[in-house]
């Protein structure tokens, strides 16, 4: 007899195969990644038992590529080849950098997406990016236990197509499936929600250390609907660090940030955001750094003057609340609670500023570094099969308006802004002239009425138009969105049927080619990077094992014979010696191995003396 599959209401139909899925916050100053364990979403440590991976990204001329602590420790001493903040370049030209003349690096400028020159070579942020989710990637698979099957990766509400394509780019290069994008309030709203089992209307305050993002949602019955959506993709606690640098660079007669070379700029920017973190547990802080020239400069820095330098960046994210909250046709008190999200929320400034806004204390509970991971790990575990979420949905929207250049340089726009995703809407175009056979078709995304305030997205051209009066033609463009909040846009002409279409990918510096070039080099290299990797742990290795044989010399000499001590001590010169002239792998794991053979005898008769020095004294009865 035939047996059927069942399973239990709610479960999946195999719950023995559960598919390991994560959920990565990937942030501008900190990353983490997290995933649901027995119906609990949990964050993934490091070896050390860290969950933040500082979105830092070192390179080196040998090639060798350094990601999180290791490379922050050098961001000040090797400020050129150190990348951090990089989110702050996804798909960004070089004008769309305020402050690019503040900061380190050797900016190279595209047309779509800048990139930076390392001493590894150029590299664009779309490649730094896959090297802080690749990092995250092998903590979660050492951490699981096996591969990934996919994961969501969390973007700002206020993303563009070009930053959430490079950010699908950057996960494609580190070996990631992704399931989906998913905007950061959005996910940070799923993690209360489904802990709390929350209904009503909820505002999310996101201000990160590069985005500032503002979400209005209404949870209802294990529905999460976003109704509007807001904020500033350049706004963030970054912005914050530098108002402290130039305070402190006015306050010694310097002009500006931009006047100090690059090494000295990051000394204070590190300083400046070490200031700003201290004074959200004291009242008074001291700035402190010292030049190359040995001048040191120093301030006290009062809270309450931190507020006063910062009011307007504060300002600036009430502005787009107060936008929000009128897309959403919705009032402060219409609020049941305000969600914090995000490091910089950490501020007495930003949380006093929330709390004088609505009304009322926000929910800041659940740690507002690690809420949006969480809530993209649940998101993750229901897209990747494994069934623990069944019974909610997530609706979110579309952050800008998208449309289509119309004559004159208007922008005719199809989609509106904060528009239910996935969504479809169409509209129906003409001819300008008499018998044009041809039309070309340029897709923008903005709030502006003039292309020119606008983002350019695409251009296509659909062609063999019937010649026909002006007017006669009709031409339906379709504009298509998925649940990542990227775009196809699709020209039919009505009569005889002909389309052209395209899948909107912005075209900045980083083509189809280049990435399947990119996959193919790390696929290559991995040899070399393998092989790179063991000689640095047998380096390792190696100068721990000096490091013991030194010290028991140290304490212990006297338990080896004068040969032996000689022995012992020519297999630490030839370790020694191969450490210091960066000796291949074979040679230097041999003279690891003589040291290793040479003390074992050592290392017995010491364990011999302290066993007889711990029972010296005792009465056998004593140890039964």
């Amino acid at each position: 007899m035939a047996l059927l599959q069942i399973a239990e209401p709610g479960r999946a139909a195999a719950p023995h195969q559960h598919r390991l899925a994560a959920g990565i916050d990937l942030g501008t100053t900190n990353s983490l990644v997290a995933t649901v364990q027995s119906a609990a979403a949990r964050v993934l440590v490091d070896a050390v038992g860290e969950t933040l991976l500082p979105s830092v990204v070192r390179y080196l001329a040998s090639g060798e590529v350094q990601a999180g602590r290791d490379a922050q420790i050098h961001q000040a001493d090797d400020p050129a080849n150190t990348i951090v903040s990089v989110k702050r370049f996804m798909g960004r030209r070089l004008a769309d950098l305020p402050n690019a003349d503040t900061l380190p690096y050797r900016f190279i400028d595209h047309p779509g997406m800048v990139s930076l020159e390392t001493a590894a070579g150029e590299r664009s942020p779309v490649e730094v990016s896959a090297e802080i989710l690749r990092t995250l990637r092998v903590r979660a698979e050492a951490s699981l236990g096996g591969e990934l099957a996919g994961v969501v990766i969390t973007v700002p509400a206020y993303f563009d197509d070009a930053q959430r394509q490079a950010t699908k780019d950057a996960a494609r290069l580190s070996g990631l499936t992704v399931l989906r994008l998913m905007n950061e309030p959005t996910a940070a709203a799923v993690a209360y929600g489904l802990d709390r089992a929350a209904e009503g209307t909820f505002a999310v305050y996101d201000l990160g250390g590069g985005t500032f993002d503002i979400s209005v949602l209404r949870l209802s019955k294990g529905v999460f609907e976003v109704l509007a959506t807001g904020g500033d993709s350049a706004l963030g606690g970054d912005d914050f660090d530098q108002a402290i640098a130039q305070w402190l660079c006015e306050a010694h007669g310097v002009a500006s940030l931009a006047s100090l070379a690059p090494h000295e700029q990051r000394s204070l920017l590190m300083a400046a955001r070490a200031a700003k973190e201290a004074l959200s547990q004291s009242e008074t802080v001291g700035v402190a750094m010292t030049l190359a020239d040995g001048t040191v400069w120093q301030r006290t820095l009062s809270r309450a003057a931190f507020a006063a330098l910062c009011q307007p960046l504060i300002d600036r994210t009430i502005a787009a609340t107060r936008r929000a909250l009128r897309d959403a046709k919705l009032r402060t008190t219409d609020i049941a609670g305000v969600v914090l999200v995000g490091g910089s929320t950490r501020m007495p400034l930003a949380r006093e500023a929330v709390r004088e806004f609505f009304g009322r204390d926000p929910l800041a509970d659940i740690d507002p570094d690690q809420v949006v991971a969480l809530g993209a790990a649940k998101q993750a575990d229901v897209l990747v099969g494994n069934g623990n979420g069944e019974g909610w949905l997530l609706l979110d929207v579309c952050p800008l308006s998208l449309g289509l250049e119309t004559m004159g340089g208007l922008v005719e726009k199809i989609i509106a802004r904060n528009s239910t995703l996935p969504v479809a809407r169409a509209q129906e175009f003409t001819t300008f002239k008499d018998g044009q056979t041809a039309m070309s078709i340029h897709v923008v995304q903005g709030e502006r009425e003039a292309v020119s305030g606008c983002r350019s997205l695409a251009r296509f051209e659909l062609r063999g138009i019937p010649p026909a009066v002006a007017g006669a033609a009709r031409i339906r463009v379709t504009f298509q969105i998925d649940a990542d909040g990227l775009l196809a846009v699709t020209a039919r002409e009505q009569t005889t049927g002909i389309q052209a279409q395209v899948e909107v990918k912005p075209s900045y510096g980083l083509t189809d080619a280049q990435v399947a070039d990119m996959l193919k080099e790390a696929i290559e290299t991995s040899l070399d990077d393998m092989q790179l990797r063991t000689l640095r742990e047998a380096q390792v290795d190696a100068r721990r094992l000096l490091d013991a044989t030194g010290a028991a010399l140290a304490s212990d000499a006297a338990l080896l014979s004068a040969e032996e001590l000689a022995t012992v001590r020519q297999a630490t010169f030839r370790v020694a010696d191969a450490l210091e002239t960066g000796a291949p792998l074979e040679p230097l794991k041999m003279a690891a191995a003589d040291l290793s053979r040479a003390t074992e005898e050592f290392a017995a008769r010491r364990m011999n003396a302290s066993i007889r020095n711990a029972l010296a004294g005792r009465e056998l009865d004593s140890l039964a």
